[in-house]
C-alpha cells in the first residue's frame, strides 16, 4: 500500500469516529455557521441575522454539549457576541451549575471570560456564587487561577469580592460560603476586613493566620504573584501583625526572599535578578500599599534590596495610579539619600538621555503627567491639597507616620539632600519649555511650584532665569485673543507667584518662599503699559496680587497704584456694580415683589475690578 493510499484511509477513519460521537451532526452544521460569521465585514448584515438566528436553533436546550470541546465552545462564544442580552442570558442559565468546571477547562474558561465581558450584571451575580467555597482550590488551579482573579478583579461587586477573600483566612470560611453562598444568600454584612475578624474571634488568630500565610505562601512558591486577591489577601495579613514583631519580620523576609542576591544573580538566567513579586504588588492598590509599608517598616538594608528591583522601572511605575506612591515612599523613607537620588531620580528626570531636547520633552511629560508629577513635587516639598487625593494621602501620610520610628534623618535634611537633585533639571525645564508649559493648566501648576521650591545654593542664578522667562510670557496687550492674560490658568500661575508662596491652610496665609522670589520685580516692567488693561480683564486677579503681597517691593505697589488711578474710569466700567432695573414691580400685602424673569440681578461685573477700586 503507497504511503498516499495509508494517509487517505486515516483520514476516512478520523471522519468515522468524528461521525459517531453525539451531535456530530449538529456541531458540524454549527462550525459552518461559525466560519461564515466569523468574518464578519464579509457577511451582510440581513445574511448574519439569519445565520445567528439559525445557530441559536441549533444550540438552544444543548449548551452543555458544547462548551467542553475545544473546536465547539468557539461556537458558543460567537453565539455570546452576536446575541442579544436575552439569548445571552439564556446561554448562561443553561451553564447555570457549570460555571466552576468550565474556567478549569483549558478551553471552557474563555467561554466564562466571553460571558462576563458580554453579558450584564444579572449574568455576572449568577457566575460569581458559583465560585463561593471553591477559592482555595481556583487561586491555585494552573487554568482556572488568573480567569478567577480576572473576575474577582474586574467585575465582582464589593461584597462579592469580600465574600472570596474571606476563604483566604480558613476552610470554616470555605464551608459557609459553600452552604449559603452559591444561591447568593451569603451574609452581606459579613466583612472581609481581617483585623475586624480577629477582634471579634480573638482565639482564632493563630489557626487564621496560619492558614492565610499557607495560601500565600502557596502562590508565591509557585510565582504566581500576579493575582489581585493574593495582593489583598497579603495586605490583610499584613495589617494585623505587631509592629516589629517575628510574624512581621518572617513575612517581610518571605516577601524579600523573591529578590535574588547578588550571588544568585550571577548565576541566575533571569535577567530582571527577582522581584516580580514587588513590582507586581506595585501596580495594584492593596499592593502598593503592601510595598509602602514594607519600606517604612523595613530597614536600611531591607530598602536597599527592595528598591533594586524597582531599576529600569521607575518611568512605569511614577505613571501609574497606584505604583507612584511606592516612588513617593521610596524617595520619602530610606537615609540614604545618595542611593535614591541616583537611583530613582535620575531614572525620574530622564538624566540617562542624552540629548537635551529629548531630555527636556520627558520631563515635561512627567512634570505635566496626573500621576508621575506626584513623586516630582511631593519630594520638591509641594503640600497642596489638589496634589494627592484624600485616600492616597492617606498611605503617605502612614508612611510618614512609621517613618519617625524607624528612619534616622531628619525630613527636612532629607529634603534639602534630594532637591540637590531636582533644582538644576527643574528649574533649566522651566527655561527651556515655558511656551508649552504655559498652555496647560497642569503646566503652570508645575511651573509655580518648581519656582517656589526648587532651589539650592548653585541654582540661585538659574532661579533667576526661570523667574525672567516665565514673566515674559505676559507682553503685550492682555485684551488680546491668545495673550496669556486671556488664559485662565496662567493667570492663576501669575497671580500665585506674585504671592510669593504657597498658602498654608494651617496659618490661612501665604507662606514665602525662601529664599524669597521677589517675583513681581521680573513681571512688573513687563505688565506695567498694560497694567489698567490687566486690572479689567479675566485675569484682573494678577493685579489684585500685586497689590497685597507681602513679596512686592512698597515702591512697585506705589507706581501701580498711580497707574491704576489713571484708568479709574475703566476699572468702574469694568466692575459693573450697577443693578438692572426691574421690569415691574408690584406691591401685594405690603411687600414689593418684582415680575418678570431674572429681573432686579445685579450685574455680574469684574470681581478683581471692585477689589481694585477699593484700594486706589
Amino acid at each position: 500500500t503507497s504511503s498516499a493510499e495509508a494517509h487517505a484511509k486515516q483520514r476516512q477513519l478520523a471522519k468515522e469516529r468524528k461521525a459517531s460521537k453525539p451531535n456530530a451532526d449538529i456541531i458540524e452544521r454549527s462550525k459552518k455557521i461559525w466560519e461564515r460569521l466569523r468574518r464578519k465585514s464579509h457577511v451582510p448584515l440581513d445574511e448574519r441575522k439569519r445565520l445567528i438566528a439559525e445557530l441559536f436553533d441549533i444550540i438552544t436546550g444543548q449548551v452543555r454539549d458544547f462548551v467542553f470541546k475545544h473546536d465547539s465552545v468557539r461556537v458558543v462564544q460567537c453565539a455570546l457576541k452576536y446575541g442579544n442580552l436575552e439569548q445571552r442570558r439564556m446561554i448562561a442559565e443553561e451553564l447555570r451549575g457549570e460555571m466552576r468546571q468550565l474556567v478549569e477547562s483549558r478551553y471552557g474558561k474563555f467561554m466564562v471570560a466571553k460571558l462576563v465581558i458580554e453579558g450584564d450584571q444579572a449574568i455576572r451575580d449568577l457566575i460569581v456564587p458559583e465560585f463561593y467555597g471553591h477559592v482555595k482550590r481556583l487561586i491555585n488551579h494552573p487554568e482556572a487561577g488568573w480567569i478567577v482573579d480576572d473576575i474577582y478583579r474586574g467585575v465582582a461587586t464589593s461584597r462579592q469580592k469580600a465574600v472570596m477573600l474571606r476563604e483566604w483566612y480558613g476552610t470554616e470560611f470555605a464551608l459557609a460560603n459553600r452552604d449559603g453562598g452559591v444561591g447568593g444568600s451569603a451574609n452581606s454584612e459579613e466583612t472581609a476586613d481581617l483585623k475586624s475578624i480577629l477582634e471579634k474571634n480573638p482565639e482564632k488568630r493563630k489557626p487564621i493566620l496560619e492558614f492565610t500565610l499557607q495560601m500565600i505562601n502557596s502562590l508565591l512558591q509557585k510565582k504566581m504573584t500576579g493575582f489581585t486577591m493574593l495582593h489583598d489577601a497579603m495586605l490583610q495579613y499584613f495589617l494585623v501583625l505587631t509592629s516589629g514583631s517575628e510574624e512581621q519580620t518572617a513575612f517581610l523576609d518571605l516577601l524579600k526572599a523573591d529578590i535574588e542576591t547578588k550571588a544568585e544573580a550571577k548565576d541566575s538566567t533571569d535577567a530582571s535578578g527577582g522581584g516580580d513579586l514587588f513590582r507586581n504588588l506595585s501596580f495594584t492598590k492593596s499592593g502598593s500599599r503592601l510595598v509602602c509599608l514594607a519600606l517604612a517598616h523595613g530597614s536600611a538594608k531591607d530598602r536597599k534590596i527592595i528598591l533594586r528591583c524597582f531599576k529600569n522601572h521607575v518611568e512605569m511605575m511614577a505613571r501609574d495610579q497606584h505604583a507612584f506612591k511606592v516612588v513617593v515612599t521610596a524617595l520619602e523613607v530610606p537615609d540614604d539619600t545618595r542611593m535614591t537620588g541616583k537611583g530613582i531620580l535620575h531614572e525620574l528626570l530622564g538624566a540617562n538621555i542624552e540629548n537635551e531636547e529629548q531630555r527636556h520633552g520627558w520631563l515635561e511629560q512627567m512634570v505635566c503627567d496626573g500621576c508621575a508629577r506626584i513623586p516630582v513635587l511631593y519630594t520638591l516639598g509641594v503640600r497642596a491639597k489638589w496634589l494627592l487625593n484624600d485616600e492616597d494621602k492617606a498611605v503617605i501620610d502612614e508612611v510618614l507616620d512609621i517613618r519617625t520610628t524607624t528612619s534616622k534623618k531628619a525630613p527636612d535634611v532629607r529634603r534639602t539632600e534630594l532637591v540637590e537633585y531636582l533644582a538644576q533639571p527643574l528649574l533649566d525645564l522651566v527655561c527651556k519649555k515655558t511656551e508649552s508649559l504655559a498652555q496647560s493648566t497642569v503646566g503652570c501648576l508645575a511651573m509655580t511650584e518648581i519656582l517656589f521650591e526648587a532651589h539650592t545654593e548653585g541654582t540661585t542664578e538659574l532661579r533667576e532665569q526661570a523667574k525672567h522667562r516665565v514673566a515674559e510670557l505676559a507682553q503685550g496687550d492682555p485684551s488680546v485673543e491668545g495673550n496669556l492674560g486671556q488664559n485662565a490658568a496662567a493667570g492663576r500661575m501669575l497671580k500665585n507667584l506674585l504671592l510669593g508662596g504657597p498658602f498654608d491652610l494651617a496659618t490661612r496665609d501665604v507662606k514665602l518662599a525662601e529664599p524669597t522670589l521677589r517675583f513681581a520685580d521680573a513681571l512688573f516692567p513687563v505688565i506695567e503699559e498694560h497694567l489698567v488693561t490687566w486690572a479689567c480683564g479675566p485675569s484682573s486677579f494678577v493685579v489684585v496680587a500685586l497689590l497685597e503681597s507681602r513679596d512686592v517691593p512698597e515702591e512697585v505697589k506705589d507706581t501701580a497704584v498711580k497707574r491704576l488711578v489713571s484708568g479709574k474710569k475703566q476699572i468702574r466700567d469694568a466692575a459693573g456694580t450697577q443693578e438692572k432695573r426691574s421690569s415691574e414691580t408690584s406691591v401685594e400685602n405690603g411687600k414689593a415683589k418684582k415680575k418678570g424673569k431674572g429681573s432686579g440681578k445685579p450685574e455680574h461685573g469684574n470681581a478683581g475690578a471692585k477689589i481694585l477700586l477699593q484700594k486706589i
